[in-house]
């Protein structure tokens, strides 16, 4: 059975914003990560159409956009994201560490099954304070 020690495991970039740094392990029917975000950063909104996500933030605060409600969440905060529902994070106030998991596996890259949601630059507007 393999263990991992997640510094050991070679960081790669796993998504649309490319100061996001990421250690992922694909197994036979999920992919999972530790992804850490910089101050401020975070993807477009976007959804899964063939994946279901778990979130759980082990560091910093993010501030998440899922199915139009937006929350603070930090350490200990658990997330269900299920296929087909609008989501971004973005970092608050440093740096942001979580542990992600999704299933189905597709190809192990975990941005493989991402789709930019239709009203993505209205809601990055919003969130940075634009009008």
């Amino acid at each position: 059975m393999p263990f991992y020690r997640i510094d050991d495991i070679q960081r790669t970039f796993t998504g649309p914003d490319v100061d996001t740094r990421g250690q992922s392990i694909a197994g036979e029917f999920m992919k999972c990560s530790v992804v850490t975000k910089p101050d401020a950063e975070g993807p477009p909104l976007h959804e899964h159409p063939n994946e279901e996500q778990f979130v759980l933030v082990l560091e910093g605060k993010l501030r998440m956009v899922l199915d139009g409600e937006v929350k603070e969440i930090g350490p200990g905060d658990l997330i269900h994201i299920p296929r087909n529902v609008s989501h971004t994070v973005r970092a608050l106030g440093g740096a942001a560490r979580f542990f992600t998991c999704k299933h189905p596996v597709g190809d192990g890259e975990l941005s493989q099954d991402y789709n930019e949601a239709p009203n993505a630059a209205e809601l990055a507007k919003l969130l940075a304070g634009e009008d």
